[in-house]
């Protein structure tokens, strides 16, 4: 059974990767990994902050569209550090369980 929650995400990894080599001057997720890693870890802080003021505001529309800007922002980030949506969910899955405290204590760095 599929997800289609993390079938998008996946899709639009895939659709992330597949223009990671794309002209920048016809595509916007070119662009911003030919300006790797500054330009797309400056556009992910943007879009975090714009996603937390749209919450601030109570307002439903916004926070998903700065959300679904985040997110891809996101994933045009671990595209640009060779991490895949697949490593991240494995992290996630490995600290399942664990309180986010206890998470945090065991961290080494």
């Amino acid at each position: 059974m599929t997800d289609p929650h993390t079938d998008i995400l996946a899709k639009l990894s895939e659709t992330i990767a597949a223009r990671a080599g794309a002209d920048s001057a016809s595509s916007y997720t070119a662009k911003l990994l030919a300006g790797a890693p500054l330009l797309p870890a400056k556009k992910l802080g943007e879009e975090a902050v714009e996603t937390a003021l749209a919450a601030m505001t109570g307002d439903k529309d916004a926070v998903r569209a700065e959300a679904a800007d985040l997110l891809y922002h996101l994933l045009v980030l671990l595209q640009a550090s060779d991490v895949g949506l697949d490593d991240v969910c494995a992290e996630l899955a490995r600290r399942e369980g664990i309180s986010g405290i206890e998470e945090k204590n065991s961290r080494t760095d």
